[in-house]
């Protein structure tokens, strides 16, 4: 079995990253069980997550965007136990295709996915969230109007670098900033997601 490689992070997880990233993993599983050797779209697989948990307030707020740090929870969960790479289900609309970081063989490893029985996984996973959480770096937390304004704040002396920013794009920064990044960090990890969805 190919599991995904073990993918460098770009920052530490957030606690944000751990509660979406969960919540994808469940949509994902369901969806291979459902659909086996099929793909969904970033934003699908968000819709999905919405209506599977629709009293989740960081997965209403999750755009697709923002989804890569999510991805690589699931799929340093799965390369940490052996699993096939569920995340690997998970394209870009446009393309068709994993983002520009995903690494190995796509199509075996969805092969590998459509034949795994995930059944037994949740408590592995329940097991990993636990120890995601105790090592995710705390940030100092803010309100979402406190993120708003600190965006604000930055757009009106750094417009050239929001200048191709789409709604989205400046709703993941809310909510990284709301994660308690730095919000230079936040413009960098956006800008980066961007450039990896091409």
């Amino acid at each position: 079995m190919t599991t995904a490689p073990n993918t460098p992070l770009p920052r530490a997880f957030t606690f944000n990253d751990i509660n979406v990233g969960t919540r994808l993993y469940a949509v994902l599983v369901q969806y291979a069980s459902s659909y086996p050797g099929k793909s969904i779209f970033y934003g699908d697989l968000l819709d999905r997550a919405r209506t599977m948990f629709p009293e989740d307030k960081e997965v209403e707020r999750a755009v697709p965007i923002g989804i890569g740090m999510k991805l690589l929870f699931v799929e340093n969960f799965c390369a940490e136990n052996g699993y096939p790479n569920l995340a690997c289900l998970a394209v870009n609309k446009g393309k068709e295709e994993p983002g520009g970081g995903f690494k190995g063989n796509w199509l075996q490893q969805m092969r590998e996915v459509a034949a795994f029985d995930w059944s037994a996984a949740q408590p592995v996973l329940d097991a990993y969230v636990s120890r995601s959480i105790k090592a995710a770096t705390p940030l100092k937390r803010r309100k979402e109007p406190e993120a708003r304004e600190l965006l604000f704040a930055h757009f009106r002396e750094h417009r050239d670098s929001y200048k191709d920013f789409s709604q989205d794009d400046r709703e993941e920064m809310v909510s990284l900033l709301m994660e308690g990044l730095d919000v230079d960090i936040a413009l960098h990890a956006v800008l980066g997601a961007k450039a990896a969805l091409g």
